[in-house]
C-alpha cells in the first residue's frame, strides 16, 4: 500500500490500458496470420531451400534441390574403368570395392599396399542422397563408391602409368543427412568427354562388393567456369586445355542425353584454395 497521489495513480491506470490495447490488436492480427508466418515467429525447424539447375556457364549453378522437391538422378554408364568386380584390366577382373582401406573420407593415396598419392587441386565432393518416394528424405546408411580420373586423364587401375595404383577411389557410408564427403582432387579432362566424377549407390556397406550390387549408377558433371580456372592455371592440367575446349555437356556422349540438370554440381573455391563440389542425388528408395 502506498499513495503517491491522484496523477500517479491516472498515469498508472492510462498505461495498463494502453498495454492492453496494444496486446488486443496483436492477437486480433495474430489470428488473421498465415500459418508459415507464425512459425517462422516460433522455435526451432529445418531450413528448406530452392531447386537450382542450370547451364555449362555456371561455376556456382548445379542440379541441387531442396527438401520436398528432388528428382531421380539419371542413371549413367560406369564407363570402361568402374573397378567394381564387374570388368577387367590387363591382369583379370579388378575390385576395388575388396580392397582393405577402400573405405575412406580421403582418396588422394592409394591403399592396401600400394602408396602413390595423386597430384593435383584439391577438392572436397560431398553427395546428399535424398528418397524421391519419401518427400526427398534424407537416405542414411547407404553406401557410396566415388571414381574419377587423374589430372592426366588416366584411371588407377587401368591406365598403364597408373596401373599398380588405386587412388581416387574410395567408399563411404551417408550420415544421417544422407552425406558422404570425399578429399580429392580436381580431375582433368580427357578426349571425348566433359569432365566428370563416377558413382554408385548401394544400400548398406555390406553389399558394396560388386558393381552388380548397386541401386544407381551415375555421375557428376563439373560446371565449365570451375573447369576453365583449373585448367587454365594450375600447373599439371595442360593436357586438359585441347580437350576441353573440344568438348560441351551438349556433345558429351553421356550428359547430352539428359541435360545434365540434375548432375550438374554446384562448385565453389579457387585453385589456391582448393574447390568444393556439392550435388543432391535423388534416388527412388
Amino acid at each position: 500500500m502506498h499513495d503517491h497521489g491522484l496523477r500517479h495513480d491516472l498515469d498508472t491506470m492510462n498505461r495498463r490500458a494502453a498495454e492492453r490495447r496494444r496486446a488486443l490488436r496483436w492477437l486480433a492480427a495474430a489470428g488473421s496470420a498465415p500459418l508459415g508466418l507464425l512459425a517462422a515467429c516460433g522455435g526451432g525447424g529445418s531450413d528448406a531451400g530452392t531447386t537450382t539447375t542450370g547451364g555449362d556457364s555456371s561455376g556456382s549453378t548445379g542440379g541441387s534441390s531442396s527438401s520436398g522437391n528432388c528428382s531421380v538422378i539419371p542413371s549413367e554408364t560406369a564407363g570402361p574403368y568402374p573397378g567394381d568386380g564387374t570388368n577387367t584390366n590387363s591382369s583379370g577382373i579388378v575390385n576395388a570395392l575388396t580392397l582393405s582401406g577402400i573405405v575412406r573420407s580421403d582418396i588422394r593415396t592409394s591403399v592396401a599396399g600400394a602408396s602413390g598419392t595423386a597430384a593435383g587441386v584439391p577438392m572436397t565432393v560431398t553427395l546428399t542422397l535424398v528418397n524421391t518416394s519419401a518427400s526427398c528424405a534424407s537416405l542414411a546408411g547407404y553406401a557410396v563408391y566415388l571414381w574419377h580420373c587423374t589430372r592426366d586423364g588416366n584411371y588407377s587401375l587401368y591406365s598403364s602409368s597408373v596401373l599398380d595404383e588405386n587412388y581416387l577411389r574410395g567408399v563411404q557410408v551417408s550420415d544421417s543427412n544422407g552425406q558422404v564427403t570425399f578429399t580429392t582432387i580436381f580431375p582433368g579432362c580427357y578426349s571425348g568427354r566433359w569432365p566428370h566424377i563416377h558413382f554408385e549407390i548401394y544400400p548398406s556397406l555390406s553389399s558394396a562388393t560388386s558393381g552388380n550390387n548397386d541401386v544407381k549408377t551415375s555421375q557428376l558433371a563439373l560446371p565449365a567456369a570451375a573447369c576453365n580456372q583449373v585448367y587454365g592455371t594450375a600447373s599439371g592440367y595442360s593436357t586438359s586445355v585441347n580437350n576441353f575446349a573440344a568438348i560441351s555437356l551438349a556433345s558429351d556422349n553421356v550428359f547430352s542425353n539428359d541435360s545434365a540438370a540434375y548432375q550438374l554440381a554446384t562448385v565453389t573455391g579457387d585453385v589456391t584454395n582448393g574447390y568444393a563440389a556439392t550435388l543432391q542425388v535423388g534416388i527412388s528408395a
